[in-house]
């Protein structure tokens, strides 16, 4: 038996910290355990809620290695019954030293008399030792075989390793429950996450697609990128909390009045009420004309001029772009006289109506866009709230910078080349595709790839986005639509 020293004790606790992957740590700790005994096998159980689950099984005389990490464990579980010694040693908290498991009396050991058989392999001394978190609960069970003398005799385990190896066990047992408890927390935010995007997708179905299509292409990008021979990376630690940002990127329009968000023309919720008052001038038209025949004349020449005006209206009121005569064609007509119900002249469009009508690109007035363009302040705001740390403090970062660009004519705080990191320099590159190709826009149909890359060019050259990057995702071809 090695000896134990506090210093190695300490290492071995720094390393067990410091590593990150919780079945490297299970595997570190068999190891440890058998090389300070210097025995033949070892295992780890893992506690389920009804029985102990194989993690790792060693067994070096005979190059015998299963476990979780690997990917091999194929072990079938062990039930909790007093018929097997490591479920008695997890479900009394008891150390198990036996000298010799053929001698041994209380406890079924036929499975391991079968692997003897099975494998020229005899099993004689075994040490079963709980494995506790810092709480005192028992969440796993360590199992040593065959400890051996400096020429390789199986002797039994000594008393004086117990105490070392159940050390040993503890460190173990609590840094188990630490990462359990910090897969919780992970679990907890993918939860929000979740439900954050559900909530936007059922909120608006025009937006329903382009969150789940901009976290495909960050994914599919990623597997590219890290895959290529570029200094850029993205770190494992890195990729899903940038996913993450990529999910939450349009979580401020939560709080964005739908009747913005989803505006499918220029008049939006005002159309219903103008349409009313134009029917209702053409039968306030009609009514005076029986009442006045000396009048049908001019009302017959006023009602022309009025459905003339309405065509235009409508065309125009879904229309991508306005060329300058047609916004003078709209100022001309707005102020044609109609009547309500009251008898009262108002004009053909109102104020609001006409402010509305004159947006020359798009659906929305600059007081609208406003609105709109406040979402990315308000994710700020939202993802604050929620502290992220660690790994994922930079998701509220990456999330709301999505549409500043490089030239510091972005928004909401104009930032420049200077102070964009690359991650929000991609995300702004899938925000922009997705949002030119997307087939649930209701203002527009979606533009082909290439057109859209060609925009995707002119704005590297307006010096608003990256174009290193930008190249890097046409190569990946990670915007390239599933197969059906």
């Amino acid at each position: 038996m090695k000896e134990m020293t506090k210093e190695r004790l300490m290492q071995i606790a720094i390393a067990i910290t410091a590593e990150k992957d919780i079945n490297v740590v299970i595997e570190n700790i068999v190891t440890e355990a058998m090389d300070f005994v210097n025995c033949d096998g070892g295992t780890i159980y893992v506690v389920k809620p009804d029985c102990l689950a194989f993690h790792t099984a060693i067994t070096r005389s005979k190059n015998f290695f299963m476990g979780k990490n690997q990917g091999n464990m194929t072990l079938p579980p062990v039930p909790f019954s007093k018929s097997h010694v490591c479920a008695v040693c997890a479900m009394d908290d008891r150390r198990i030293n036996i000298p010799d498991v053929y001698e041994a009396e209380g406890f079924d050991f036929t499975g391991t008399r079968k692997y003897d058989e099975m494998n020229n392999y005899r099993t004689k001394s075994m040490l079963v030792l709980p494995m506790e978190d810092d709480r005192g609960k028992v969440i796993g069970v360590l199992q040593l075989i065959n400890a051996m003398d400096d020429e390789g005799n199986i002797i039994p385990f000594p008393q004086e390793a117990e105490e070392t190896i159940y050390a040993l066990n503890s460190l173990a047992g609590v840094s188990l429950r630490n990462r359990k408890l910090t897969e919780q927390v992970t679990d907890l935010l993918h939860n929000f996450v979740g439900v954050m995007a559900t909530a936007i997708d059922t909120r608006s179905p025009y937006n329903a697609n382009h969150t789940k299509n901009m976290a495909r292409y960050g994914e599919r990008f990623i597997t590219w990128l890290n895959a290529q021979d570029y200094d850029w990376k993205f770190p494992k630690e890195e990729i899903d909390p940038y996913i993450m940002s990529i999910w939450l990127h349009d979580v401020g329009k939560l709080v964005i009045p739908l009747e913005i968000m989803d505006k499918p023309d220029r008049m939006g919720n005002r159309m219903d009420a103008w349409l009313h008052k134009v029917e209702m001038a053409t039968l306030m038209n009609r009514i005076e004309a029986l009442e006045h025949p000396e009048k049908a004349e001019d009302l017959d020449a006023l009602q022309k001029r009025m459905d003339e005006a309405k065509e235009l209206i409508l065309k125009s009121n879904t229309a991508g772009f306005l060329p300058n005569e047609t916004l003078d064609a709209i100022r001309e007509v707005a102020t044609i006289p109609l009547r309500n119900g009251a008898g009262e002249e108002v004009p053909f469009l109102d104020e609001d109506e006409l402010h509305a009508m004159l947006i020359q690109k798009g659906t929305l007035t600059t007081e609208e866009r406003d609105i709109i363009q406040s979402h990315v302040v308000h994710t700020h705001r939202l993802l604050n709230e929620v502290h992220f740390e660690g790994d994922y403090e930079m998701v509220p970062v990456w999330a709301s910078a999505h549409h500043e660009f490089l030239d510091g004519s972005g928004y909401p705080n104009h930032e420049t080349a200077e102070t964009i990191p690359k991650e929000t320099r991609l995300l702004t590159i899938l925000d922009v595709y997705d949002a030119l190709t997307a087939e649930d826009r209701p203002y527009k149909p979606p533009m082909p790839t290439e057109k859209a890359f060609g925009i995707l060019d002119a704005m590297v050259g307006e010096g608003k986005i990256d174009g290193e990057i930008l190249q890097m995702f046409k190569d990946s071809e990670a915007w390239k639509k599933e197969e059906a």
